[in-house]
C-alpha cells in the first residue's frame, strides 16, 4: 500500500505541476474533469448517481466550466438559480420519490464538488497567479504535514475525539504556524530567484487562514464519510481513494486564498 500511495503521489505531483504551470484552458480542462469526477463521487455517496437528480447536477457543472471558458462568470448566479428551479421541479413532478434531504444534497453537491475546486483555476488567472496559486497547496498540504509532525511531537490534547481521534490541538496549531512559515520561505524564494516583490506578511496571513480552513475541510469530508458509512469517496487514485479524498482540503482552501489575495492586494 505504501508503494502504491508513493507512486500515485509522484504521478499526481507531476500532473499537478504540469497543469498548474501551464494554466489557461489546459488547467481549466483538468479542473473541470476533477469537478465532474468529484460530483460523481458525491452523488454516489448520497446514492443519487443513478437518479434523475444527477442529470441537472452534472449539466450544471459542465455549464459552469463553459462559463469560465467563455469568461462569462457574471452568469454564475443565474446558473445557480436555474439549478435550484430544475431540482425543485423534479422534486414536484416525481413526488414522493425524493426526500427533501436528497434535493438539498443534489444542490449542495454542485457547490461542494463542482464550484469550490474551480477557485484553483481562478487563483491561477489572477495577476501574479502563476506564483500565488501555490499558496493553496501550501495551506492545504503543507499545513497537513506540519500538523502531523506537530501532533506526533507535542500532541497531548484531543481536538475532535469522536470525529478524528488522532487530531490534537497542538497538531492543529502546528499546522497553522507551519503553513505560515512555509509561505514566508516560499515568498522569500520567489522574491529572490524570480525578482518579485510579494509581501511576506500577506503570504503568511493567507496561508495561516487557509490552514485553518484546510483542517475544517478535511474534517468535514471525514464527517460526511462517517455519516454515510464509507471509507473512501472513490477509487480513481490508487492508494488515496477518490478526488474528494485527495482534494478535500484543497477545495475549501482555494476560495479562501482567492478572496484573501484580492482583499489584501
Amino acid at each position: 500500500m505504501f508503494k502504491t500511495r508513493l507512486l500515485s503521489s509522484i504521478v499526481l505531483m507531476i500532473l499537478m505541476l504540469a497543469f498548474v504551470i501551464t494554466g489557461g484552458n489546459v488547467l481549466l480542462a483538468a479542473i473541470a474533469f476533477l469537478a465532474l469526477v468529484a460530483m460523481m463521487e458525491f452523488l454516489r455517496m448520497e446514492k443519487l448517481h443513478k437518479t434523475s437528480l444527477a442529470i441537472p447536477a452534472y449539466i450544471a457543472v459542465v455549464l459552469l466550466y463553459i462559463l469560465f471558458f467563455l469568461q462569462k462568470t457574471e452568469l454564475l448566479l443565474p446558473l445557480c438559480v436555474c439549478l435550484i428551479l430544475v431540482v425543485m421541479a423534479l422534486y414536484v413532478f416525481a413526488f414522493p420519490k425524493y426526500k427533501v434531504e436528497q434535493i438539498v444534497a443534489a444542490y449542495f453537491g454542485f457547490f461542494y464538488a463542482g464550484l469550490l475546486i474551480s477557485y484553483v483555476y481562478q487563483v491561477r488567472m489572477l495577476p501574479g497567479g502563476a506564483f500565488s496559486v501555490w499558496l493553496i497547496f501550501i495551506a492545504a498540504w503543507g499545513s497537513d504535514v506540519c500538523a502531523y509532525c506537530a501532533g506526533m511531537l507535542f500532541g497531548k490534547h484531543k481536538a475532535f475525539p469522536v470525529l478524528s481521534p488522532k487530531k490534537t490541538w497542538e497538531g492543529c496549531v502546528g499546522g497553522v504556524i507551519g503553513a505560515a512559515i512555509i509561505a514566508v520561505l516560499y515568498c522569500l524564494a520567489m522574491n529572490h530567484w524570480f525578482d518579485q516583490s510579494f509581501s511576506l506578511l500577506q503570504y503568511a496571513f493567507v496561508c495561516a487562514c487557509g490552514a485553518v480552513i484546510s483542517q475544517i475541510g478535511d474534517l468535514a469530508a471525514s464527517a460526511m464519510k462517517r455519516n454515510n458509512e464509507i471509507k473512501d469517496y472513490g477509487k480513481l487514485i490508487p492508494g488515496h481513494g477518490g478526488v474528494l479524498d485527495r482534494y478535500d482540503s484543497v477545495i475549501f482552501v482555494a476560495p479562501i486564498v482567492f478572496y484573501l489575495l484580492q482583499m489584501t492586494m
